[in-house]
């Protein structure tokens, strides 16, 4: 959305498009930033306001590139977008959605809850428009849907759109996905309930998120009073992924934030290999150590095992700094698990040079294409936002003549 918005403000025309049905990617799910607590909702604002105020930019969602050729300045894209199979004609709420009764997974808050067929992804969804999951939708809701919604408002006919643009640069800006935790045998998420990721706290701890922000175990809802953070979980580890995802420990670091904010009485206990907060984000470390409830483990946990209390949780771990091995019991677990480039599954229909992770090489082997945040390596959004401006600025000097 920066590197868009930032080219379409010096004059040149912009196609954004989005995999999903709405703008904002991992960053619009988190509850807030580090390291001044603030909500992502603020600086997406403004990026929507700036996308809609902009007749340069055009949008497309859920859309995907299925291909790619030419070079730059002269390159050919072919978009393929998904119907959403609602027309936009008509605005929409919840009392329609709730007159009905399949139900999906909720993607955005990664399936800690559910959605009917009929949908809006989050209350600031941008497009507006709801989606319509035409695979889950039942006869039944089908013909509810004829009854209740007014004539035009859905086209369950709607196909797919190919189209074909000439475009002149190229920006990457795939993202990331969480590190499957499942691949961690020995850490129980996917066994035990009560173990969850560190994506999945975020939503949470967000208003808008499942439990309406409530920091509540998913077996049983009881509050979490006692939670351990497990960093580098399958980070650092030749197993899984090698490599430091660089924003792991301010991440839990904030988390255990949320934890003592909305539970004065609540413990927190991180257990990590090392704490990296660079700079000035030591600070916001430093401001934690005096937090009589909060709790620093030096030892990678081996293990996470069902407690005899029903739901709680054993965490398994050496720690290194002289207390031996310890067994200590939980309500809750948040696996800080790492970032995996998108594009190292879904790659992009280009000839371009990607490292043994999937991150594409930081200047791409290509003019005119230019790789933007954690398409090249793991990052926060501060450092993804700068790395977008200077993709724009660099797609910008191409299209001039420049390198």
């Amino acid at each position: 959305m920066t590197a868009a918005v930032e080219a379409a403000e010096v004059g040149y025309r912009v196609i954004l498009v989005e995999k999903e049905p709405y703008l904002g990617g991992r960053v619009i799910r988190m509850n807030r930033y580090f390291p001044k607590m603030c909500p992502p909702s603020c600086g997406f604002e403004i990026n929507v306001r700036r996308i809609r105020q902009n007749a340069r930019i055009t949008v497309y969602t859920p859309a995907t590139v299925e291909e790619l050729a030419g070079t730059a300045g002269n390159f050919k894209a072919r978009i393929r977008v998904k119907p959403r199979y609602v027309t936009g004609a008509y605005s929409l709420d919840d009392s329609f959605t709730a007159q009905l009764s399949a139900t999906r997974p909720n993607d955005f808050n990664y399936g800690m809850d559910r959605t009917t067929a009929l949908y809006q992804p989050h209350d600031m969804a941008y497009p507006t428009d709801y989606v319509l999951d035409r695979a889950v939708l039942s006869a039944s809701d089908e013909a509810k849907l004829a009854e209740i919604l007014p004539a035009g408002a859905v086209d369950l006919d709607m196909a797919e759109q190919h189209l074909e643009v000439k475009i002149g640069a190229v920006i990457v800006a795939t993202g990331w996905q969480p590190y499957d935790a499942t691949k961690l045998d020995n850490l129980a998420f996917g066994r035990l309930p009560n173990v969850i990721t560190n994506v999945m706290m975020e939503r949470l701890a967000a208003r808008g998120g499942p439990t309406g922000g409530a920091i509540i175990r998913p077996s049983d809802g009881k509050k979490a009073e006692n939670v351990a953070f497990v960093q580098c979980a399958g980070s650092r580890d030749e197993k899984h992924l090698p490599y430091c995802s660089a924003v792991c420990c301010m991440a839990s670091l904030k988390q255990i934030r949320y934890v003592r904010e909305k539970n004065e009485n609540a413990r927190a206990t991180m257990f990590y290999i090392d704490i990296r907060t660079l700079g000035s984000l030591e600070k916001f470390y430093y401001e934690m150590l005096d937090d009589a409830n909060i709790s620093f483990v030096k030892g990678k946990v081996a293990e996470i095992s069902e407690a005899p209390d029903a739901g709680d949780l054993l965490v398994k771990v050496e720690d290194t700094l002289g207390q031996g091995n310890l067994h200590l019991q939980f309500d809750l677990v948040v696996l800080a698990t790492g970032m995996v480039p998108a594009g190292a599954a879904e790659k992009i229909p280009f000839r371009l040079t990607y490292d043994e992770h999937g991150f594409i090489d930081g200047t791409t082997n290509i003019p005119g294409v230019y790789a933007a945040g954690c398409a090249k390596h793991p990052c926060d959004v501060s450092r993804t936002t700068k790395d977008a401006t200077a993709a724009a600025l660099k797609a910008i000097q191409c299209l001039n003549g420049g390198a």
